[in-house]
């Protein structure tokens, strides 16, 4: 017997105003990217309506400019060296965050996770005076270094946390029993079994340093990111080069993401298919 869904007329109006406001927000969030990444294709050189034709000029003038390169190695050098930290300290806080009997763990869970939820703005103000005025260090690359990992490690963190939280402590003991030393359980049994939360904090620091802003601008000195440097353009107007130049960044950013979400699934399924 088949059933059949009665669905008033009043039930009707209220899934299509959803349905419409949904599409809406899509559409809010959504279309300013999108205009981004056509006129970055737009043939007119002042990168704006009208349309006069579709070209990849453009991206070949981003790939030719010197100050767009050096933005560029800088921004790569920054974000792997931010990566390498966030990684190694995040992983490393973590362990005692999950398996330690710290008191007043939630709290030191917050505390440890703070910096993600404190403005961008106070955290480049606070460290510019704390490494200037009392370290009296020079702003550098170094510099952006240090505020850049403050923000992205509590990532790290909370995925690794998050993947110890569910390991099972019955491997550990079953490493023991076999005769393996800390060492070799940390070596042979949890590492590789935390590695894809690990590879995926690096992506997910990788990324956020990329596109890092604010807190760079107050900490890098006289260096230029490619956020920076895109800022910098867009105050004297936006021109072709910067769309595309904003296109491959997004580009970039996407792949990252993508990469840190599918990487451990397809890492559980060929273990999977190595253990069957």
């Amino acid at each position: 017997m088949r059933e059949f869904e009665v669905v008033s007329p009043h039930a009707r109006l209220v899934r299509w105003l959803l349905g419409s406001w949904a599409i809406f927000v899509y559409i809010f969030l959504f279309a300013p990217i999108l205009v981004l990444i056509a006129f970055s294709f737009n043939a007119n050189q002042y990168g704006t309506f009208p349309f006069t034709g579709w070209t990849m000029h453009w991206y070949g003038q981003v790939f030719h400019d010197y100050q767009i390169k050096d933005a560029l190695f800088t921004t790569l050098r920054i974000s792997a060296e931010v990566t390498v930290v966030a990684t190694i300290v995040g992983t490393a806080a973590a362990f005692p965050l999950v398996r330690s009997r710290l008191p007043f763990r939630s709290g030191v869970r917050i505390g440890m996770t703070l910096p993600i939820m404190i403005p961008g703005l106070l955290i480049g103000v606070s460290l510019l005076v704390l490494l200037t005025d009392v370290f009296h260090m020079q702003l550098s690359e170094q510099t952006a270094v240090i505020g850049q990992s403050v923000y992205t490690t509590p990532f790290v963190v909370l995925l690794v946390a998050a993947r110890l939280q569910g390991f099972d402590p019955a491997l550990e003991r079953a490493a023991s029993d076999l005769g393996a030393n800390t060492y070799r359980r940390l070596r042979y049994v949890v590492l590789p079994l935390i590695m894809p939360a690990v590879f995926a904090g690096a992506l997910f620091a990788f990324t956020l340093s990329l596109d890092e802003f604010i807190i760079t601008l107050f900490l890098i000195g006289a260096h230029n990111t490619l956020p920076i440097y895109i800022y910098t353009q867009v105050k004297f107007g936006i021109t072709p080069e910067v769309n595309a130049l904003a296109t491959l960044l997004l580009a970039a950013s996407l792949c990252l993401i993508a990469l840190a979400f599918v990487l451990p699934m397809t890492i559980r399924r060929v273990r999977r298919l190595v253990r069957a």
